[in-house]
């Protein structure tokens, strides 16, 4: 088991010198917030205790106390259209005034709309929905849907990735921090090494030869575990941004076809548009036969998640899945065909990659210039920058990210550090050229600076 220091770098650090000097330099009256915070909430890595008090979020960006703004590149991955949205808020509280709450066993208009709406985003349109309160309980739900559907109970997932909290999403997600004490998990986990990984491990800049090798061991567990439901993954990692190319996924699709196996694409803050096109997996021309959505889908306003699951799969009536409270969501439901309107009527998708081309044009420049910046990532608006300690040996600099943070930060600029070293921008679909090259300017600065 790595030790805390090691897991603690799998994301931002809430515990390091850097967030105790932050805080200090915080006015009194927030930091007696911030104090009243962690009396009442149960610490937790990555999360409490805080590093500043927001009053407001309206479009891309968050403001603290002081009236000082930050242009939100984090979002926690929900606010694809913005926060404060004036579609999402009207139809929230149009459908709050309508019908707030739908009793298990009725269903209404609203959210029969919305699921229509997310199959509609489908290639083959040929999906059946549940809703969920959180992503991870969709996570559960699609395992559930594995072992029913193929009557076998293993599952291969990759070291690394990231499914939710609960104890089922833990036990298929890849990252220790959330496993830590945790002890014994769910039986017939199987973890496998992710593309990025073996493509770290060999050195290697081929994606084709690397795509080889990370699926040939797929197969090598396939042929000699046996009992393989599933194959679980995101097709696009949000914390770091890493694409594997296209073969990858479509000799993926290929292995869980001739094995009967089921493939999962976890999607959740990947989705509604970040990657350019509204789901992820049309970048890569392969369809999943589960696929999982979160974050996003409520607008920034409400918690919402759900399931999609290919139609000739939908044999569970004998068995009761979710079965909760909030399962036909109305408020939910309205949000999620608030976002959908908002992203076509606004073309958002266009806008995505019309920006992307901007972002990847500056991240050339700032990589040519500088050697700390070991690789830059980038599918859409979903941004990685790897800072190194030397680019030919590629040695994590998680020092220099811990900096560059915080001095964005202090100049109004808010974004993750992933995998101790990655500075990851997931602007809102909105953001502007202007935003992007005032984010650009002071990240630059940072790095200058620190």
């Amino acid at each position: 088991m790595p030790n805390k220091t090691e897991i603690n770098r799998e994301g931002d650090v809430n515990s390091s010198q850097q967030r105790k000097n932050w805080i200090k330099a915080l006015d009194e009256k927030s930091i007696g917030v911030l104090k009243a915070d962690e009396d009442v909430f149960i610490k937790q890595s990555m999360s409490t205790p805080c590093m500043n008090v927001i009053v407001d979020a309206e479009g891309c960006y968050i403001t603290d106390m002081n009236g000082k703004k930050y242009l939100d590149f984090h979002g926690n991955s929900i606010h694809q259209v913005g926060y404060k949205n004036p579609y999402v808020m009207e139809a929230v509280k149009k459908q709050l005034d309508k019908l707030p709450f739908i009793p298990r066993r009725y269903t209404s208009d609203i959210v029969i709309t919305a699921a229509k709406a997310l199959i509609d985003k489908t290639i083959s349109k040929d999906y059946k929905v549940l809703f969920t309160p959180s992503g991870s309980a969709a996570v559960g739900i699609a395992l559930k849907m594995a072992r029913k559907i193929t009557g076998r109970h293993k599952v291969i997932s990759m070291w690394e990735s990231f499914h939710g909290a609960g104890l089922d999403s833990i036990s298929v997600g890849g990252e220790a921090i959330f496993r830590q004490d945790m002890g014994p998990l769910m039986p017939g986990c199987i973890r496998a090494i992710p593309y990025n990984a073996y493509r770290n491990l060999m050195n290697s800049s081929c994606p084709q030869t690397v795509a080889k090798f990370s699926l040939d061991y797929i197969e090598y567990i396939i042929k000699n575990e046996g009992d393989i439901g599933a194959v679980i993954l995101e097709p696009i990692r949000a914390t770091d941004t890493h694409i594997p190319p296209t073969i990858y996924f479509q000799r993926l699709r290929e292995i869980c076809d001739q094995n009967g196996i089921l493939l999962i694409f976890d999607e959740i803050p990947t989705a509604l548009g970040r990657s350019g096109m509204f789901y992820v997996h049309p970048n890569f021309a392969v369809e999943p036969d589960m696929l999982v959505l979160g974050k996003g889908l409520g607008g920034a306003v409400i918690p919402q998640a759900a399931i999609l699951i290919k139609s000739k799969y939908d044999n569970a009536q004998d068995i009761s899945l979710g079965h909760y409270t909030h399962e036909k969501p109305a408020v939910g439901c309205a949000a999620i065909c608030a976002v959908i309107q908002y992203i076509d009527e606004h073309k958002l998708l266009d806008h995505c990659k019309k920006q992307s081309e901007f972002v990847l044009q500056y991240s050339k420049k700032l990589y040519d210039q500088y050697d700390c910046i070991g690789d830059y990532r980038i599918a859409g608006l979903l941004i990685s920058f790897e800072l190194v300690k030397d680019r030919y040996s590629k040695e994590k600099h998680d020092e220099l990210a811990e900096k560059v943070l915080y001095y964005c930060l202090e100049h109004g600029l808010s974004f993750k550090v992933s995998s101790g070293n990655c500075i990851t921008w997931h602007p809102p679909l909105i953001v502007t050229t202007e935003q992007l090259s005032f984010a650009f300017h002071i990240f630059e600065e940072a790095i200058k600076h620190c």
